[in-house]
């Protein structure tokens, strides 16, 4: 299934559909809405059992959440311009570089660290603009468009280190990004939450989201209608680059070292974690909590098989086949939706003609 051809139009049923039904029949219309939601319910509650000691555990949620919100942000900055119909693959490759420049900037050339962090998040939007530019003036499929200016990020950032790792006595200030904690847990997981709710709120309830969500259903439709197609869909890879320079700056507060063999292990899961969000709450739309749910089922998933005892392969393995399966799931909730669409087309010129029928 090609990325340009997903459309962003959900298949949760309305409360009008659901009043048609019984109390079991509304919760077999919702199992398909909720179920991914349910299965990591299920999920964690089957890893605590098995691991009573060590998974349902303070640690071990701070574990997860430190592991893991680098990966939550990254699969926001893809979720972005997939609303769009677009993909964004420099968010595995530039985390490399920007997570290494977030450090040698204070490092080698004694930037002050809230500058080093400005600086990293500004190039970050100038490469998300140097997309847009590509996929909408230049008109280069985004996949190919993204894969290529990854590809010269990475070539930067191997070239910046000369292969050598970037280290230093970094400020306290600067680790505090990632080291610091609020109500006991790390505070990289409330940074998640603060953007996941400020982008659902923009997606959901503005006119910005509404066009982005419009483009990505119809794009000709959509500029038919008068959205500028091109505007919002440069504008939301601007946005996906400033996360992914966020998730770098993140990374290199959690690690304390620069090196170019680190970040590109980010792009599957933080793929992964968007595409089975687009099965979920609102099916066959990509949206913000159904990503989350995604990163949640992975992160719960991952951690109890290696508590388990799965060797070092179970990782990329269980990625690998999660996203396989969202990508069935996905196509086959796309085909679905064009089926309703063209069987309510069928039905609407009938239902006309029973009318004029009888009225006259």
């Amino acid at each position: 299934m090609a990325i340009n051809s997903v459309k962003s139009n959900a298949l949760e049923p309305t409360r009008s559909e659901l009043r048609q039904f019984s109390l079991a029949g509304r919760l077999v219309r919702l199992l398909p809405v909720y179920g991914l939601v349910i299965l990591t319910v299920l999920l964690a509650a089957c890893f605590s059992l098995l691991l009573p000691t060590t998974f349902p555990t303070l640690l071990n949620a701070r574990s997860i959440i430190s592991d893991k919100s680098v990966i939550a942000i990254l699969s926001l900055a893809a979720m972005i311009p997939m609303v769009t119909g677009k993909i964004d693959l420099t968010i595995g490759y530039g985390i490399v570089l920007w997570h290494m420049l977030a450090i040698s900037l204070q490092e080698w050339y004694f930037v002050p660290w809230p500058l080093a962090v400005l600086v990293v998040l500004c190039l970050g939007a100038l490469v998300g603009l140097f997309n847009g530019l590509l996929v909408e003036i230049a008109q280069i499929d985004s996949f190919i468009a993204t894969l290529g200016t990854g590809t010269l990020l990475y070539a930067i950032a191997m070239a910046h280190s000369q292969g050598h790792q970037i280290m230093g006595a970094l400020p306290d200030g600067f680790l505090a990004i990632s080291g610091a904690r609020f109500l006991g847990l790390p505070i990289t997981g409330f940074y998640v939450l603060i953007v996941a709710f400020v982008l659902w709120v923009i997606l959901e309830y503005t006119p910005v989201g509404r066009f982005l969500y419009a483009i990505g259903a119809n794009p000709k439709a959509a500029e038919l209608n008068g959205i500028p197609v091109r505007r919002y869909t440069v504008l939301a890879f601007v946005a996906s680059g400033v996360l992914t320079a966020a998730a770098g700056v993140v990374l290199a507060s959690r690690l304390r070292v620069g090196q170019a063999s680190v970040g590109l292990e980010f792009l599957l899961p933080a793929l992964v974690g968007v595409f089975l969000g687009s099965t979920t709450i609102k099916p066959g739309r990509f949206s913000v909590w159904g990503t989350m749910v995604g990163v949640a089922i992975l992160a719960i998933g991952i951690s109890g098989i290696q508590q388990l005892g799965g060797e070092f392969w179970v990782e990329p393995f269980f990625n690998g086949g999660t996203l396989v399966i969202a990508i069935a799931i996905a196509g086959y909730t796309q085909r679905r939706r064009v089926g309703s669409q063209r069987l309510a087309q069928a039905e609407n010129p009938r239902r006309a003609e029973s009318k004029g029928g009888n009225v006259r």
